[in-house]
Formats: structure tokens, C-alpha cells, sequence
């Protein structure tokens, strides 16, 4: 009776763990997205809100996007799981390349219409970013697994994504 508890106590935690941690991706998000003056360093218009921004009735819906795929992504730590996924490997990995070709072929555009202050801090901010998930990321398969460190994780992976990656590079419309 004692362990059904102690299980069901140790869910909620993980449950309300989790639920914070998606919610407060909230706060990136909006400041990617609605920072006044943007795009800017601190509000780089990251993809993942600005492409829902442009087809959802409000653009202030379009700051939920990061923590619902935060949600659906891993939907272990829900549970409570130390073990990350393999596809939050993939996703890194493929978010870095990805990255890399954003920059090549957006350069010229954020210099002509962003300015080169911003091109170099935003890309400086996703190089500072890619390196810590990079180094969190090798760091989590030399230590014992943990639902801290796989909620950690997930949760620096998603900020990067909400305020950060894929900075908006252009003429704006």
C-alpha cells in the first residue's frame, strides 16, 4: 500500500515537473516572437512561432507551439523516464544542419535587411545554444540517466527552438 503511494506521489511530481517546464516555454517564445522593434538579438522571430503566427487567427496563439511540441515530443517525462529518446539525437542533429543551411542561404538577406549587428549576434546566440545542447547532449550518455537531467535536457533543446533557432532572415512582409 506504502509503494502504490510512494509511485503515485513520485507521477505527480513528474506530471507537475513537466507541465512547468512546457509552460514556461511560454516566456521564450513570446520573446522571440513579440519583442517591439523585431526582428532584434533578443527577439529574432524564431520559425517554429513565426510560421504558425502567419496562418493561426491570433499570433499570440503561436507562442503555445513550442511547449505543445514540447508536450507531444517527449511524452515520457509525463511518466517520469530517464532515458532520452533517440529521436531527440535526430532532432539535434538534424536542427544543427538545418541551422547551418538557414544561415548559408539567409546571410545575405539578414546583412541587406536586418543589419550586420543583428546577423552576427543571432548567429552567435545559435552557436552558443548548439554548443551547450552539444555538450549537454554527450554529457547525458556518460552519466547515469535521470528524469532531471532528460526533463533538463528537453527543456534547454525546446528554448533554444522557441526563441532562437531559425532566426528570421529577410525582408519583412
Amino acid at each position: 500500500m506504502k509503494t502504490e503511494r510512494s509511485l503515485e506521489l513520485a507521477t505527480m511530481k513528474h506530471v507537475s515537473a513537466t507541465v512547468v517546464a512546457g509552460l514556461s516555454l511560454l516566456i521564450p517564445a513570446a520573446v522571440g516572437l513579440f519583442i517591439p522593434g523585431a526582428p532584434s538579438a533578443l527577439g529574432p522571430l524564431p520559425a517554429i512561432t513565426v510560421t504558425p503566427a502567419f496562418f493561426l487567427p491570433s499570433p499570440a496563439i503561436a507562442v503555445a507551439v513550442p511547449a505543445l511540441l514540447f508536450f507531444v515530443w517527449n511524452p515520457g517525462l509525463f511518466r517520469g523516464e530517464s532515458r532520452v529518446p533517440t529521436r531527440s539525437y535526430w532532432l539535434l542533429a538534424v536542427a544543427t544542419v538545418l541551422s547551418v543551411i538557414w544561415f548559408v542561404t539567409g546571410w545575405k538577406y539578414g546583412l541587406r535587411y536586418q543589419g550586420a549587428r543583428y546577423v552576427y549576434e543571432v548567429c552567435a546566440a545559435n552557436i552558443a545554444g548548439l554548443s551547450l545542447l552539444a555538450i549537454v547532449f554527450s554529457r547525458y550518455g556518460k552519466s547515469k540517466p535521470s528524469f532531471g537531467l532528460n526533463l533538463a535536457l528537453h527543456w534547454l533543446l525546446f528554448v533554444w527552438l522557441a526563441w532562437y533557432a531559425f532566426p528570421y532572415l529577410g525582408e519583412l512582409p
